[in-house]
């Protein structure tokens, strides 16, 4: 393998393969912070669970072979679908909703393949520091707003004990990323999870019904190739590509979003080795996966970026520990009935400090470049960008097609870099 740039925080690098106990520890501790909102997808959608997380679980996997193993991204179920999706499962199945993710995958693979023909300097020229900032903050502040909801209400309404939960959970992960060494240390969002449900356990906001009625062995619900709705007979819905194909471009910033936060805080530029190529292939074949087995389309996850930031832990071995995991819950009813019972006061808290972490990233990066905000171009970059992503001022077109506010802060930051002088008169 190649050699990368060492980060001097880091505790385990790309490479580097923990020993057993600490790597099921860092694996658990990824599977648990991407797990609330790989399934919370396919729940809206009207999807399995299990299939999402067997799909999440492969996609990964996937993404790691494409990608040779460099690159240390958790695929999920991704969220900029879930409007289409709806309206295909209420009215057609999920032939229709299948096709869409495949075409979503076959999308990333097009790219890519011009990526790799036309290579990838230009990324430099629409993505310096003064823009990367910026939408790195909006990435992580842009999900603020949800892990507060989840931290403070229970089916919709104040709640003072999801308060107190997600409270719990935050300071505790805080104490034991700071406090704690040795495998502990590893651990910090895992054992904030762990005393958060312990806590959400004694104010009774934990329903153990379903894992008690779950079986120890249960067979996900696999939609393969399209063929178990929509009357068992898959046709074909080109209608359903063309709803699904354009979201591709939120997906996509999102995707050079996440691997700008990588190369922060991992100090390895992910779009020369692998390449920005490979990583979009890896991203298309894995969202193929999941369209073949009846799954949601897949994409990279900032919750996982954030465990990493955390831990300082890169290791790529640790997000393939934690792909496994996720692959075999998906058949085990009771361990992933288990999960899903971790309620949102607890997820939320930890995503107060996830959410956070990648937001102090983007700061970082303009700290670390010495952005002047004295400057009149850089302060009219950041502050459009911080506003109109963080508040979510979103384009929605045709009730189907909505561009988050995070796709369209990261597209004016691009425009505004392109077109406002260098010195501003």
């Amino acid at each position: 393998m190649k050699k990368t740039v060492e980060s001097e925080q880091a505790i385990y690098n790309l490479y580097d393969r923990p020993p057993l106990l600490p790597f099921i520890g860092l694996s658990l501790q990824h599977l648990f912070s991407m797990f609330g909102a790989t399934i919370l997808v396919p729940l809206l959608v009207g999807l399995d669970p299990a299939v999402a997380l067997f799909a999440s679980g492969v996609g990964t996997l996937i993404h790691l072979l494409t990608t040779h193993g460099r690159v240390p991204a958790y695929m999920g179920s991704s969220f900029a679908f879930i409007i289409p999706m709806v309206s295909m499962m209420k009215t057609v199945g999920y032939s229709a909703v299948g096709q869409g993710v495949v075409s979503v995958g076959l999308c990333y693979l097009v790219i890519a393949l011009i990526v790799a023909k036309a290579g990838t300097a230009w990324i430099d020229k629409i993505f310096p520091p003064e823009v990367v900032g910026p939408v790195i903050m909006v990435i992580g502040l842009s999900l603020a707003q949800t892990a507060a909801q989840s931290g403070t209400e229970i089916n919709g309404q104040y709640d003072m004990r999801a308060f107190i939960v997600a409270g719990v959970t935050l300071l505790v992960t805080i104490f034991c990323n700071f406090y704690l060494k040795g495998f502990l240390g590893l651990i910090p969002v895992l054992l904030g999870i762990i005393f958060g449900y312990i806590c959400a356990l004694l104010f009774g906001l934990v329903d153990f019904s379903p894992v008690m009625q779950a079986d120890w062995f249960s067979l996900p619900h696999f939609d393969f190739f399209f063929a178990g709705s929509a009357k068992h007979a898959a046709h074909f819905y080109p209608m359903a590509m063309l709803t699904m194909m354009p979201l591709v471009l939120v997906t996509l910033s999102e995707h050079l979003g996440h691997l700008l936060v990588l190369k922060k805080v991992t100090g390895h530029d992910f779009f020369k080795d692998p390449g920005l190529s490979k990583t979009l292939a890896g991203d298309g074949l894995a969202s193929v996966f999941a369209g073949l087995v009846g799954g949601p389309a897949l994409t990279s996850y900032g919750e996982n970026i954030g465990v990493m930031q955390l831990s300082r832990v890169f290791s790529v071995w640790v997000i393939a520990g934690a792909a496994v995991f996720a692959s075999i819950f998906a058949f085990i009813g009771k361990l992933a009935a288990l999960i899903r019972s971790v309620p949102g006061a607890v997820t939320g808290g930890v995503g107060l400090m996830l959410y956070g972490v990648i937001a102090a990233a983007g700061i970082q990066v303009m700290v670390d470049n010495r952005i002047d905000y004295g400057k009149k171009r850089n302060l009219l970059i950041a502050g459009p960008v911080l506003v109109v992503g963080i508040g979510n001022f979103h384009l929605q077109l045709l009730s189907e097609v909505d561009f988050s506010g995070v796709a369209i802060a990261t597209l004016l930051g691009i425009i505004l870099n392109l077109i406002l002088p260098k010195e501003s008169k």
